[in-house]
């Protein structure tokens, strides 16, 4: 696990956007199929609104990311939110405002205990299954238990609920997103105790 420089920002954007062009709730915030430019842009700006906090990490080759978020930093301040608003605005057009709608319900469910808070990892899918996400969370389950600290995520795949099981996220509830027509993606809410 590396820590990201500023310079490698755009790399692995590109390499979450990849990883998430399949994400339910991706899909759901940019009204079906996850364009790549436009997800490099939203990941671009997430990495740097943390990278001051020193928890954006990446594997050797940019084949896996992960952006972490310290205790008490995880919600985005309303200034970060106005300052990248137009650059919000370009990736999600006349979607911004419902999507704001998603974040603001997934805020209220965020646990108020102190933790580490995985915003996002990812692999691109050409190096998936072969170990890059452990690489880029054990590290971070190792230094939470060293501090007695929490740890946060939120899944939207089902299928990932038993590899965030292996470190010790246990699913404290189950969100179910609106979407045109009915029930949208579901996004399963993990909280990890430290050991």
């Amino acid at each position: 696990m590396l820590s990201v420089q500023s310079s490698e920002i755009p790399a692995i954007s590109r390499t979450l956007a990849r990883a998430f062009a399949d994400d339910p709730v991706f899909e759901l915030l940019f009204g079906g199929a996850v364009p790549e430019a436009p997800a490099t842009r939203f990941f671009t700006i997430m990495a740097r609104t943390q990278f001051e906090h020193g928890l954006v990490f990446r594997t050797p080759g940019n084949e896996a990311a992960a952006i972490w978020a310290p205790p008490g930093e995880w919600k985005l301040p309303i200034a970060q939110i106005v300052k990248n608003a137009p650059g919000f605005v370009r990736v999600f057009g006349h979607r911004l405002i419902a999507n704001l709608g998603l974040l603001n319900r997934l805020e209220k469910a965020h646990p108020e205990e102190p933790h580490y808070y995985l915003e996002f990892i990812g692999t691109d899918p050409a190096f998936q299954g072969k170990g890059m996400g452990t690489q880029l969370i054990q590290p971070m389950i190792d230094r939470c238990d060293q501090e007695g600290m929490g740890a946060y995520l939120e899944s939207s795949k089902e299928s990932n609920l038993a590899f965030y099981g292996r470190f010790g996220f246990e699913v404290t509830r189950v969100l179910t997103h609106k979407a045109r027509g009915g029930s949208g993606p579901q996004q399963w809410l993990m909280w990890r105790n430290p050991r």
